[in-house]
């Protein structure tokens, strides 16, 4: 007797042997039971799990002896025909070979004379999206209104290519793919009537390879045994199929939750010279971070998955190194580079650059989780005595006009002084201390405590006009005021605010800050310098209603009433429109301001 292969010699033969279709085989043999019979029945579902196979049993079912009944007899003949491919009343065509209007007309004539000897004349269609639309419309009569003694019983791999005409006329039955754990089940027990010893790895690498049809599972295991004998193990199909070993998944995707850059790229090179498939690696990666996310929200609940002990254990230890969110991102990076693979010319390259993307991935947070955290750190520092104490001390303002004087006569032993304008205060309450010598004059302006005093109130000033220049200038320090100009240093951890503060705009507003202290005419200049190691930060909570002690005695002010501070009045999108970081992140994103809240 020839061979028979494991898929044809193991094919289910009742609906009682059919694996993972529970919810399509009780439903049928309900149906009989009941004798609610259709006259047509649709079989979807991927490829190899066991649509022809179910309306072979269900055609069993119907023109067994005495049926349609489920429980027929093993030796009933007219079952055997049905199995065999050899019934007159049971025919079998392939849609892709007959798909023409011609056929359909010789199946309608047909269809009209009764069965030979059995109950039902059953018409099973494989691959029917196969078929033209002008054979389906000429089915569709037929179809709708069959003779008493016809049956038809479609099945197809892509149900979205059939008519929906002729999807209505239909029970449609949806296969899904077979979970792993029954493919090692049933794979298990076909080796052990082949008399084959095969590992239980290797049984789960199968089945992960099937990737959920049992006839490519079986196929596989057969072809095995032919290349292996009698022991099976997991390397053996490793080899043979390009698959990657479990556990240098779990290996690889520990390497990047624990942030291992070296040894997640030498896993992957390993990987790559053993001939494994990239493609199938990246997805079995995927699937572990997908299962291990699963594990962590649903706080350990393995109903909701389909992994080996080996794997749980895994999934186990490796849900204290992560959080729900990194998964997330992780995955996101991981897709994406799955995406982009097929069209990919090294596909190791990708795959280097999705890990290291994924590594970094794991520690970066959202947008609104770093603005929730500003606002947490803006509130706490509102209400900070620290940050109180930083503000200029409005109730000595004889100490900063005083050192505002020292610094003012200490620049003009180098600079000749500038006639004051009428918008210009100037300070005559307070008397100026003593000029120092003109050898110690620099000294004193560039580096004496009434420099840190004017920068304090010149930074509060300008929050007042514009709050985004003041989150730059917390970030400087005053370096010197020698010559009438005003240098302003960034550490170098703050370099690239240089190219954002450093324009016409802002020059302007320090500037005219600087005219309302006592101060016109003074320029302003950015460098890149280090701050002193003992230099506090400045905190500003709110800009101060009032500016310099100073203007409070200017001409000007003393005429005409002071108009509110800018502070008082509300934000709007034209208060940060034009601002250099702001139109940065505009063009980047090529978004648009829709709401500004202060």
């Amino acid at each position: 007797m020839s061979y028979q292969v494991i898929a044809r010699k193991y094919r289910p033969q009742r609906f009682a042997d059919v694996v993972g279709q529970e919810h399509v085989s009780q439903t049928l043999a309900n149906a009989i039971a009941q004798s609610r019979i259709a006259h047509a029945y649709l079989f979807c579902g991927p490829r190899g799990t066991g649509k022809t196979t179910i309306a072979r049993i269900f055609a069993k079912c119907l023109n067994c002896t005495g049926g349609p009944k489920v429980d027929f007899a093993d030796d009933d003949p007219r079952c055997k025909e049905i199995a065999e491919g050899r019934s007159l009343d049971v025919l079998e065509i392939d849609g892709a070979s007959n798909n023409g209007v011609e056929q359909v007309r010789e199946l309608r004539e047909t269809c009209k004379f009764a069965p030979a000897t059995s109950k039902f004349k059953i018409y099973i269609i494989d691959e029917v999206h196969m078929l033209s639309t002008a054979a389906f419309n000429a089915l569709l009569k037929t179809l709708e209104e069959p003779p008493e003694h016809v049956k038809f019983m479609f099945a197809t791999t892509e149900p979205e290519k059939v008519l929906p005409t002729i999807l209505s006329r239909c029970q449609r039955f949806d296969l899904r793919r077979i979970p792993a754990s029954l493919i090692v089940k049933h794979l298990g027990v076909i080796a052990k009537q082949e008399k084959v010893k095969i590992d239980e790895a290797a049984l789960h690498a199968i089945a992960r390879g099937s990737d959920g049809g049992m006839r490519d599972a079986e196929s596989t295991l057969d072809q095995l045994i032919s290349f292996c004998g009698e022991r099976i193990e997991e390397n053996d199909v490793l080899s043979m199929f390009g698959l990657t070993a479990r556990s240098q998944v779990l290996g690889l995707a520990r390497a990047v939750l624990e942030g291992q850059v070296a040894e997640a790229l030498r896993g992957l090179d390993e990987l790559a010279k053993q001939g494994k498939d990239l493609a199938r690696l990246l997805s079995d990666l995927l699937n572990h971070f997908r299962n291990l996310l699963i594990y962590v929200v649903s706080r350990g609940d393995l109903s909701l998955l389909e992994v080996s002990e080996a794997e749980t254990a895994a999934l186990k230890e490796q849900s204290a190194l992560s959080t729900a969110d990194a998964l997330t991102r992780i995955m996101e990076v991981l897709s994406e580079c799955e995406s982009r693979l097929r069209d990919a010319s090294s596909r190791k390259i990708v795959i280097e650059v999705a890990l290291l993307k994924a590594i970094q991935a794991r520690n970066a947070m959202s947008l609104d989780s770093v603005l929730n955290q500003l606002q947490q750190l803006r509130s706490e520092r509102g209400g900070n005595p620290v940050a109180s104490a930083a503000e200029p001390a409005p109730v000595a303002p004889a100490r900063a006009q005083s050192s505002f004087g020292a610094l003012r006569e200490a620049l003009s032993t180098e600079t000749p002084k500038v006639p004051p304008s009428p918008a210009a205060p100037v300070a005559t309450s307070t008397p100026e201390p003593k000029p120092a010598a003109p050898s110690a004059a620099p000294a004193s302006a560039c580096s004496g405590e009434g420099l840190e005093e004017l920068w304090q109130n010149v930074v509060t000033g300008v929050a007042r006009v514009s709050p985004f220049t003041k989150t730059y200038l917390l970030e400087a320090h005053p370096v010197a005021f020698e010559k009438n100009v005003l240098t302003i240093g960034f550490d170098p951890e703050f370099a690239d605010h240089l190219g954002l503060v450093d324009n016409a705009k802002n020059h302007s507003i320090i500037q005219t800050k600087l005219h309302e202290l006592g101060f016109p005419g003074a320029m302003v200049k950015f460098i890149k310098a280090d701050a002193p190691p003992d230099r506090v930060r400045l905190v500003i909570a709110e800009a101060p209603a009032d500016p310099a002690p100073a203007r409070a005695e200017a001409p000007k002010a003393a005429t005409e009433p002071r108009k509110e501070a800018p502070a008082s009045r509300a934000f709007s999108k034209e208060d940060f429109k034009d601002d250099p970081l702001i139109k940065k992140a505009l063009e980047m994103f090529k978004g648009q301001i829709v709401d500004v809240r202060a």
